[in-house]
């Protein structure tokens, strides 16, 4: 299926405070210089914030990830979970057309969505309230037919009760979700037949169901203010707006032969060698600062994105720090590259991975590397 963006498109997108404090959450979770494995989490929650994917969010996740507009692109036309066009601003219903839901009346509750809200899909009801789609399994076969409305399920469904539920959206109200015909999850239709000792210590509803109406509204869209903003992996309860940094511990003692006659072992020598003063009076980090200049040459700058690792955030960066032109950059030797990879906040690591100086020396000399080939046939950005 052919997937592209919307053709109406907003200006701009950013994400809320609480929602950018946990996309920056999240990007912690990786090593320096990997922050793209991110992509998937942060372009949901910039669908969720909006309800669609803008192609201004996937610019912006793309920009805050350090990847090119196009791998972001890539990533959120192949996943059919990415709505890339509006959906209704109170429920989008994704109606589960496979076998066991088609053979039960999934055609029929389709034909609800096409008397009540648009006659096809992703079209938006007049009053932009509802919009709906066919979608695969959602693997809730044994309560076919069923239907995935925001965060829950609504199953064992008739065309009748799935008309109720969408006057019910209409009205403000949030119908409980889960099994609609009186079964407690997916037991048999006749009852329990087994047991049957956990009926009368069980909740009012499943598990699932019995969550979805404890938050009271599961349809809302996350705006990142209805549960706390935790990073448990950085021994933290909340998210930090900005990347925690690691502090230069002194080297320890190590049982290794010494590399001289000092007797200062071989990692003692390393973390030393690592952990050399700050060179600069502007910036944080280790290594010696290149040499920068105030503005580009009479000429202008070069365009840095033709180096592999360096999208249009990073370009904008190297550039706020002096850095405009091939030359300079392949002239960086090892202390040099050391600086920029700790003063690129937020892509700490990416110089030395992407290996730009050995890219901007071919580029310097008037060369073509294949990825700036691709750049020049505007095949990247």
């Amino acid at each position: 299926m052919l997937r592209r963006l919307h053709q109406t498109q907003p200006e701009t997108f950013a994400f809320t405070p609480e929602n950018k404090a946990w996309a920056e959450a999240q990007m912690t979770k990786f090593p320096e210089g990997r922050q793209a494995s991110a992509i998937i989490p942060l372009l949901w929650r910039a669908q969720e914030q909006e309800g669609w994917l803008t192609r201004p969010a996937i610019e912006h996740v793309a920009e805050m990830l350090g990847m090119a507009y196009m791998r972001a692109l890539e990533v959120a036309s192949f996943y059919f979970m990415f709505q890339l066009q509006p959906v209704g601003s109170v429920a989008h219903f994704q109606i589960c057309g496979t076998t066991s839901c088609m053979i039960c009346g999934a055609e029929d509750l389709m034909a609800v969505c096409q008397d009540k809200i648009a006659p096809k899909p992703h079209q938006l009801s007049e009053d932009g309230k509802f919009s709906w789609e066919e979608v695969e399994c959602l693997g809730a076969c044994t309560n076919a037919p069923m239907v995935q409305i925001g965060k829950d399920y609504y199953e064992d469904l008739t065309a009748e009760r799935f008309g109720e539920i969408i006057d019910e959206l209409a009205a403000g109200k949030v119908p409980v979700p889960g099994p609609q015909n009186g079964r407690y999850a997916a037991e048999p239709l006749s009852g329990l037949t087994s047991l049957t000792h956990h009926e009368s210590g069980r909740t009012q509803y499943n598990a699932s169901a019995q969550l979805a109406v404890d938050l009271g509204d599961t349809i809302k869209r996350i705006d990142g203010t209805e549960v706390p903003l935790v990073t448990p992996w950085l021994g933290k309860g909340k998210a930090s707006p900005k990347r925690t940094e690691k502090k230069i511990e002194e080297p320890k003692p190590a049982k290794s032969k010494p590399v001289s006659e000092t007797g200062v072992t071989k990692q003692e020598a390393d973390a030393k060698t690592k952990a050399k003063p700050v060179q600069s009076d502007n910036a944080g980090g280790s290594g010696t600062k290149p040499a920068t200049m105030a503005a580009p040459r009479d000429a202008g700058a070069d365009d840095l994105k033709k180096i592999k690792g360096v999208g249009p955030k990073l370009e904008k960066m190297l550039n706020a720090l002096g850095f405009y032109h091939f030359d300079q950059i392949a002239e960086w030797g090892a202390d040099e590259v050391e600086w920029v990879d700790q003063n690129l906040e937020g892509f700490k690591g990416r110089v030395s991975r992407d290996n730009w100086v050995d890219q901007a020396r071919v580029l310097a000399e008037g060369g073509d590397t294949a990825f700036s080939k691709k750049v020049d046939k505007g095949g990247v950005y």
